[in-house]
């Protein structure tokens, strides 16, 4: 389906969830161009109203009939059991899904986009195009220039991951915790004054889940399953907005450090925060709230011939989610180059 130039329906698949009333203040935010907008989550919710755009909307519940309205583009962010339950029945309706779960992720046939970093990807879909994990899409915002430049050998990730990666049950756990209240709804222990090594199930391979999302990705995005990749992701007592330590080892040698900051400094989406005698780098407090990838601590691996560290952190639930998923549609309706 051709979007370019056009102002399409759209719909909103969990709107009453933590990302989709995220979707609902981006869309307001960016003032989105749309036509109509249908605002759809489960039985739970249905008939509830939520306001959007100065209107109020009554939430409509998911069924298989959901697409059978005129809908161009629909913004999932309800688990991944309804992913792969409901999106397919949308793109059969040509529906065209921006999908937030990690259903369609690896999918060979569903495009994975982030679009400072791949926005050619996004129009090759066959209905479904996948918005990445949170950690992900931060991560590879500032990698893209390096790599396209320099060619990157290997990348070590630690991850440091607010509560709200884990939705409201994760806001809450941290709440209660900090009130003395040693509620684990979210997690396997207390998360107040703690941190976990811990994020999604555990494989036989001893990474988490989580962790082989980033590696698996990390290759998708970038186009290379060359790199060699590893992580450890870590549940932090922060409410919201990521934070990582990233070690790139280049395949090419690079002159200075500042030759690399001035690189990742005027990539698109990114904010440069490197002044470390000024105390200025990358704050979870200062990325919250916004759609831009803060990057800092920008220095040189002295262990390998040619590598680097740096510090980055987004929100986790505008760019790791909810922003990046909208910036995926308005690349539709903006059209290829």
């Amino acid at each position: 389906m051709n979007l370019a130039g056009r102002k399409p329906n759209i719909a909103i698949v969990g709107a009453t969830g933590l990302v989709g009333s995220t979707f609902i203040k981006v869309l307001e935010e960016r003032k989105f161009p749309y036509e109509k907008a249908y605002l759809m989550a489960s039985s739970k919710s249905a008939g509830n109203t939520v306001a959007f755009d100065g209107k109020d909307y009554v939430i409509e519940e998911l069924n298989e009939h959901s697409f059978d309205k005129d809908i161009d583009i629909a913004l999932f962010s309800a688990g991944g059991g309804t992913s792969a339950k409901f999106a397919p029945i949308a793109a059969e309706h040509g529906v065209i899904v921006v999908d937030n779960s990690s259903q369609w992720r690896m999918d060979p046939n569903v495009p994975l986009v982030v679009p400072e970093v791949n926005p050619d990807a996004a129009f090759d879909n066959k209905g479904i195009i996948a918005n990445p994990n949170c950690s992900t899409i931060q991560a590879v915002v500032p990698l893209k220039p390096l790599y396209d430049k320099y060619g990157i050998k290997r990348i070590v990730y630690s991850t440091y991951q607010a509560v709200a990666g884990s939705g409201i049950k994760g806001i809450r756990d941290l709440e209660e915790g900090l009130k003395g209240n040693d509620i684990n709804i979210a997690y396997p222990h207390p998360i107040a004054n703690n941190c976990l090594p811990h994020i999604d199930v555990f494989e036989d391979n001893g990474y988490t889940k989580e962790e082989m999302k980033m590696i698996n990705e990390t290759h998708k995005i970038l186009g290379d399953d060359n790199i060699a990749v590893t992580a450890t992701t870590v549940r932090v007592p922060v409410f919201t907005s990521h934070s990582e330590s990233i070690n790139v080892e280049f395949e090419e040698d690079f002159s200075d450090i500042q030759e690399i900051k001035d690189l990742i400094g005027s990539f698109p989406g990114i904010i440069l925060r490197d002044d470390p005698a000024n105390n200025v780098y990358p704050l979870a407090r200062e990325a919250t709230g916004t759609d831009e990838v803060y990057v800092g601590r920008i220095r040189r691996d002295f262990s390998v011939g040619s590598g680097i560290n740096f510090w980055c952190v987004a929100d986790n639930v505008r760019k790791g989610a909810a922003t990046n998923a909208i910036q995926i549609a308005e690349l539709l309706i903006k059209g290829q180059k």
